[in-house]
C-alpha cells in the first residue's frame, strides 16, 4: 500500500491572502471579465454548479463570468492555473473536495498547497452522490455488487471523474470496507463518466446526481445506493450504502477560492455575492433539483472546513491504500 504525506501549511489557510495590503479597496473592479476556473469537463456536477451560480453572480458583481473547464488529474490542473493567476480577483477557482481536502495526501509532491496558495472565499454546494450501474447489469443492490465483486476479484471496474475525486475514494474505501478488489477508470469529468456508464464500459461509479439522476429517470442506469448518512428525498426508495455496510459515508462538496494575497475588501464583496445568489430562490430550486444543497459560507469558515476535511480524510486515504496511478 503506498502511503501519501498530509501537505503542510493547512492551518495558515484561514489566514493565507486574507490580509489586505495598505490602502487597498475594491476600487473599480470588476471593471472586465472575470476567469472562473472548473477542473473537469463541462457536464458533471462541479460544471453545472457553477453554470447555475453564473448568472446570478454576473448580476450582482455587474460583469460577465467566464467558465473555464481545464480538466485533469483530479482538479490539480485547474487548481495550479489557478495558484499562479495574478490575485487580481479576475481568476477564480470553482474548487472540489479532490483537489482542496484528498489530493494534499493522495499526491506525493503536488505543485501548490492548497493551505497556502489560495485564499478562501466561500463554500458553493454539497452534493449528492449516487451509486449507479448500467441497466443491463444484474446487480440489483450494494450487497449484490459487493457478492460479484468477491467472486471475481479485480474484474469489476468502477469510474470516477478524476483521481482524487469523491467517486474515486468512494470506491476506494468500498474495497477497504467491504473486503474486495475493484479496478479504478478515472475520467476527466462526470459528462464523459456518464458517456461510458451508459455504454456499459464500466461496470459501476459513485457519480454526482446532476449527472446520474437523467440516466437513472431514462432507465440507462440503475441506482443501488446513496453514500450519506440519511436517504436522499430524490431517490427515497434508494437505500444508503450504510444499510449494507455500517458506518460507510463519502460526501461531496464545492467551494470558491481566489489566488492567495487576493485583496480583503475584494473577497468580502465576493463572499457577500457568493451567499446572495445562493440565498436566491431560483438558484436554489435548480441546485436542489440536481442534489445540490447550498451551503454559502464565510472565508473563516470555508479555511476550517477545508483543514477539517483534510484532516479527516488523510487516514482514510492511507488506510484504503488509494493511489493516483
Amino acid at each position: 500500500m503506498r502511503r501519501r504525506s498530509l501537505a503542510v501549511g493547512l492551518p495558515a489557510l484561514a489566514l493565507a491572502g486574507l490580509r489586505p495590503a495598505a490602502g487597498q479597496g475594491t476600487g473599480d473592479w470588476p471593471n472586465r471579465p472575470i476567469r472562473m476556473i472548473v477542473g473537469f469537463a463541462a457536464g458533471g456536477g462541479t460544471d453545472l454548479t457553477a453554470r447555475t451560480i453564473q448568472p446570478k453572480l454576473q448580476q450582482l458583481l455587474g460583469t460577465s463570468i467566464i467558465i473555464d473547464n481545464r480538466p485533469g488529474a483530479g482538479g490539480n490542473l485547474a487548481t495550479e492555473i489557478a495558484v499562479r493567476a495574478a490575485p487580481d480577483g479576475y481568476t477564480l477557482l470553482m474548487g472540489t473536495i479532490a483537489a482542496l481536502a484528498i489530493n494534499p495526501t493522495l499526491y506525493r509532491n503536488l505543485p501548490f498547497d492548497p493551505g497556502a496558495d489560495l485564499t478562501p472565499i466561500s463554500q458553493s454546494g454539497s452534493i449528492l452522490n449516487v451509486l449507479v450501474v448500467p441497466a443491463d447489469r444484474p446487480w440489483r443492490s450494494l450487497a449484490d455488487l459487493v457478492a460479484a465483486a468477491r467472486a471475481r476479484p479485480d474484474t469489476i471496474t468502477y469510474g470516477s471523474s478524476g483521481i482524487g475525486s469523491a467517486g474515486h475514494l468512494a470506491g476506494a474505501l468500498l474495497d477497504q470496507m467491504a473486503g474486495i478488489k475493484t479496478v479504478h477508470v478515472p475520467y476527466r469529468g462526470g459528462g464523459p463518466l456518464m458517456t461510458d456508464m451508459v455504454g456499459g464500459k464500466v461496470d459501476y461509479a459513485f457519480a454526482t446526481a446532476p449527472t446520474a439522476l437523467p440516466q437513472v429517470e431514462a432507465g440507462r442506469l440503475r441506482a443501488l445506493a446513496v453514500p450519506t448518512a440519511a436517504r436522499s428525498p430524490l431517490l427515497p426508495n434508494v437505500p444508503t450504502a450504510a444499510e449494507t455496510l455500517p458506518g460507510y459515508e463519502v460526501g461531496n462538496w464545492y467551494a470558491l477560492l481566489g489566488p492567495r494575497g487576493l485583496p480583503r475588501p475584494i473577497v468580502d464583496r465576493l463572499a457577500t455575492a457568493m451567499r446572495n445568489a445562493l440565498d436566491d430562490a431560483e438558484v436554489r430550486r435548480h441546485l436542489a433539483g440536481h442534489g445540490v444543497e447550498p451551503t454559502p459560507s464565510t472565508p473563516e469558515e470555508l479555511a476550517r472546513f477545508i483543514r477539517d476535511e483534510t484532516a479527516k480524510w488523510a487516514p482514510i486515504i492511507r488506510a484504503t491504500g488509494a493511489t493516483p496511478d
